[in-house]
């Protein structure tokens, strides 16, 4: 048969056909081979092998908690200075609006005019503090920002009414010892 199968390849093929039969033949006796021995562990090494999957354990934890800690610190950081900057750039502008009605006010002018824009940007101070302090802040911060915007929206609501002089000042004593305590906290929280 191997006679038959040669001359089929020819004499120029067969010296290939015999080196791919006998490869095949030594991958199959290779592959075929038992190792004789008993598995084992080196009960010598395997104390020290532990103590140092211990050691890198550990510290890959110390590791994952300092780099939590510190994005938990950027996340703080961020809300407070979010919070903080649209607190005192809508409060700068509400106050200047109520300063506007006041003046006009004391000077027996028409108060129609400056009404409104004086409400609606306590209202939107009040909403945009509100809106911006839902971060991670601290208690004081997030109660100081609060009474602020309680503040700001007692004064709309007393400008709107049109309530008495001495109802609208204390109103507005309230709101400003709001804001001074909201500004001294973010102050201290950043």
């Amino acid at each position: 048969m191997l006679i038959g199968w040669l001359g089929w390849l020819g004499w120029r093929g067969a010296p290939r056909a015999l080196g791919c039969v006998a490869t095949v033949l030594l991958a199959v006796v290779g592959c075929t081979t038992v190792t004789d021995g008993t598995p084992n562990a080196n009960t010598a090494i395997a104390p020290a092998y532990r103590a140092s999957v211990s050691v890198s354990v550990s510290a890959s934890v110390a590791t994952s908690s300092k780099r939590e800690s510190q994005r938990q610190q950027s996340l703080t950081t961020q809300a407070v200075v979010r919070a903080c900057e649209s607190f005192v750039t809508s409060s700068k502008e509400a106050v200047d609006k109520v300063n506007d009605f006041v003046a006009a006010y004391n000077q027996g002018r028409d108060t129609t005019a400056v009404e409104g824009p004086a409400v609606d940007a306590l209202n939107h101070s009040a909403d945009t503090t509100e809106g911006d302090s839902n971060g991670p802040l601290s208690q004081q911060l997030r109660e100081a920002l609060n009474a602020y915007e309680d503040a700001a929206r007692d004064v709309a609501k007393a400008m709107r009414a049109h309530a008495g002089m001495d109802e609208f000042n204390q109103r507005v004593n309230l709101f400003n010892d709001t804001k001074t305590e909201a500004v001294k906290r973010c102050r201290a929280s950043l």
